[in-house]
């Protein structure tokens, strides 16, 4: 289940996504966020998938990483979609004593299923598609306006783009610890659930002493090559909107549009 674990890792490659503009990136994700949980029906709904699928083709990123971002959270998706079946409110289609099963606990069911699956996906692309220096960057520039306000931008950004990198790192080193535990013959799938956390001991112990360690590495190499904040710092390549970029905004523009018509246009789902 550790090793399912995609968030924060890159995947390296020279597709449309991957020469994109890592602030339009950004953005987008933010603005198709917004999209995923105001889409009122079905078509709008629908909409959105067929624009994440087109995306997901286009980052030429291999269909099997998304399913396995997609596994650590399937549990999460059951327990809520089950909720929502439960829950609705209306007349009952089926009940069973005090449980009853409504029109409008089936739609929110697929509704709530289909937008957290598509979060996780377009999270996925831009994480995939982004490396951690392009997300630092991208970061930096678009909160460069609260630097005026004093507030430390380049120190947000580095902070938020080394933790979104640890991530993979952290959960890489959980599985060897894991490994090496059972290769010495601990148990830690049998018994209730106190025991299980029990035998967990062993495995935070040497984790969390090996973050640190990570973690004043990384702060000595940092100091070794004079780093010193955001101040007076030169960029090796500077971030610049192409003829690209503009394609991307228009499709997503057009899209937009589409969504636009689709939402007002048609009925809410009921």
């Amino acid at each position: 289940m550790i090793s399912d674990i995609t968030l924060g890792q890159f995947f390296p490659g020279r597709s449309v996504l991957h020469r994109t503009d890592p602030r339009i990136k950004l953005c987008l994700t933010v603005f198709y966020i917004v999209l995923i949980f105001t889409a009122g029906n079905f078509y709008a709904l629908g909409s959105v998938v067929a624009f994440v699928l087109l995306a997901m083709a286009c980052s030429r990123v291999p269909f099997k990483l998304y399913l396995k971002s997609l596994k650590p959270i399937l549990f999460l998706v059951v327990f809520t979609a089950v909720l929502n079946i439960f829950y609705g409110a209306g007349d009952p289609l089926l009940q069973w004593g005090f449980i009853k099963i409504t029109k409008n606990g089936l739609l929110n069911c697929v509704f709530v299923s289909v937008r957290i699956i598509t979060l996780i996906l377009v999270s996925s692309i831009l994480t995939f598609t982004t490396s951690p220096t392009q997300l630092t960057d991208a970061i930096e520039r678009l909160l460069k306006p609260l630097g005026k306000l004093h507030v430390p931008v380049h120190e947000f950004a580095m902070m938020m783009t080394i933790a979104l990198r640890f991530v993979p790192l952290l959960l890489e080193e959980t599985d060897k610890i894991m490994s090496a535990q059972k290769a010495r013959g601990a148990d830690m799938e049998s018994g209730g659930i106190l025991q299980r956390l029990k035998a967990l001991v062993p495995i935070l112990i040497p984790l969390f002493i090996s973050a640190f360690r990570r973690a004043f590495d990384l702060a000595t190499a940092m100091e070794s090559r004079c780093y010193h904040g955001g101040e007076g710092r030169t960029k090796m390549k500077v971030l610049k909107m192409g003829k690209q970029d503009a394609l991307v905004l228009c499709c997503v523009t057009l899209f937009f549009a589409l969504f636009l018509t689709l939402t007002l246009a048609l009925p809410a789902a009921r």
